[in-house]
């Protein structure tokens, strides 16, 4: 299998599948390229051949392209049923795929007020935005009640006990979290700083500091992060 990703300091969506599979022991070949979507660059037209989306992540596998963050953690567990990668009681299952649902299709004030930038330390962005924006501190809220409610739920360590895909649906929270302050509960912080020693977190995230690839903030992966 192949993993088509992007700057491993910007790319948020690419983390998930990555970790999900380097966490798991999931062999895969990594196809990294620069966050670029202007027309003719590598990036496109890389990403062109082979989704229609042209942009990460991207699994390839047998000929098959499938170009989703939930669409590839669904094709993975299906395929590698015996890694359990979402939870095996039913109830939680539907659970994890509910809170995954939830960060794929919202927290819009969270992601365009705080694009994941490893490495970075921006504090004082964080407090301004959090002072300023309701939306984004609704979000961080929200974040914050559902992380402390599932862990309790679960008994941890993990969101559903073991580590799930849903785990690695919120890595790309905790790396923010980290970069911005971000003001969380005792138990969602505790729990950001799991998944940060991850030791595949911690191998993408020395990876991610030595990019040193400065991307403006303006590029618009960064409301697709």
């Amino acid at each position: 299998m192949q993993l088509y990703i992007a700057n491993k300091n910007y790319s948020s969506w690419s983390l998930r599948p990555w970790l999900l599979m380097t966490h798991a022991g999931i062999a895969f070949e990594e196809v990294k390229l620069r966050l670029n979507f202007d027309e003719g660059s590598d990036f496109k037209s890389v990403l062109s051949r082979i989704a229609p989306t042209g942009r990460v992540p991207v699994l390839v596998d047998e000929g098959l392209a499938v170009w989703d963050t939930l669409a590839i953690a669904e094709y993975l567990a299906e395929k590698y049923p015996a890694l359990h990668l979402w939870p095996a009681d039913r109830q939680a299952r539907a659970r994890a795929r509910s809170l995954c649902a939830e960060m794929h299709a919202g927290f819009g004030a969270l992601r365009n007020n705080f694009p994941m930038n490893i490495e970075a330390s921006l504090p004082e962005v964080g407090q301004r935005i959090l002072a300023s924006d309701t939306a984004a501190f609704a979000d961080l809220q929200r974040i914050g009640e559902m992380w402390t409610g599932q862990l309790a739920a679960s008994g941890g360590p993990f969101l559903f006990g073991d580590f799930s895909i849903a785990d690695a649906y919120f890595a790309p929270v905790c790396a923010r979290a980290e970069t911005y302050a971000l003001p969380l509960p005792a138990a969602a912080t505790d729990y950001a700083e799991r998944i940060r020693a991850l030791p595949a977190m911690q191998t993408w995230t020395e990876a991610a500091r030595a990019e040193h690839d400065f991307i403006p903030a303006d590029e618009p992966y960064r409301t697709q992060a």
